[in-house]
């Protein structure tokens, strides 16, 4: 089993910035897509982004492109989240995810990732 642990997120205004982190064994990290998917209260778990295993691909969902950021550090084995300009309809636990298969484009389907964080809150008020 492969754990992936998440840290950061919190509150804060709509407008402003909050980051994630997620960190995933050494072994399997230069292997892996990650992702980022959330899912808010009553609803399904959506993609966020995406970025591939040589961090040469990523990918966003369209609500979420121009404000977020995903990027990956091999010396850490992390894989980041930056968010700003956030806005109350980002409010979701948000998980980080790894996909072992290497898929061109990335994927978006959250069937496809096999390893999962624990999903950190994000609240963001009006």
């Amino acid at each position: 089993q492969v754990r992936l642990v998440e840290s950061g997120g919190g509150s804060v205004q709509a407008g402003g910035s909050l980051s994630f982190s997620c960190e995933i064994a050494a072994r399997i990290f230069s292997s892996v897509t990650m992702g980022w998917f959330r899912q808010a209260p009553g609803k399904d778990r959506e993609f966020v982004a995406a970025i591939a295993w040589d961090g040469g691909n990523r990918r966003y969902a369209d609500s979420v492109k121009g404000r977020f950021t995903i990027s990956r550090d091999g010396t850490k084995n992390r894989v980041y989240l930056q968010m700003n300009s956030l806005k109350v309809e980002d409010t979701a636990a948000y998980y980080c995810a790894a996909d072992a298969i290497r898929r061109i484009p990335l994927s978006e389907d959250r069937n496809l990732y096999e390893y999962w964080g624990q999903g950190t809150q994000v609240t963001v008020s009006a």
